[in-house]
């Protein structure tokens, strides 16, 4: 099945990600970013922690958050990702406590779920 037109040109681009790799660990089954800072710096973004907010979602089976400046001038930058974690307070604190909520304090963002879990 052709889904794409015949003049179509695709492209890869592949080993972007080395760049930020080092940015990355993961614990506890969260892939979390550990230098925010330092990926602000990498993307050229002049960085101060109360214009951007942290949106978290999450589902039965995973749990991820993402940074995205006001007015949406910046694309998101993705902070954490946890598969097969349930939703749960517990599951929260341990992502907040990843990604060092308590040292940046940036506003949150959710769905009402979300919200309830933090609350």
């Amino acid at each position: 099945m052709d889904l794409l037109h015949q003049n179509t040109k695709v492209c890869f681009h592949s080993g972007h990600h080395e760049e930020f790799k080092d940015f990355f660990s993961q614990e506890d089954g969260v892939v979390f970013c550990n230098h925010v800072c330092s990926i602000m710096e990498v993307l050229g973004h002049e960085y101060n922690p109360d214009q951007w907010c942290l949106f978290i979602d999450s589902s039965k089976v995973s749990l991820q958050s993402v940074l995205f400046r006001d007015r949406n001038t910046f694309p998101s930058i993705p902070l954490a990702h946890a598969a097969n974690m349930k939703e749960s307070s517990e599951s929260m604190k341990l992502l907040l406590g990843k990604i060092k909520y308590g040292k940046f304090k940036w506003r949150l963002c959710g769905d009402l779920k979300v919200v309830t879990l933090l609350l």
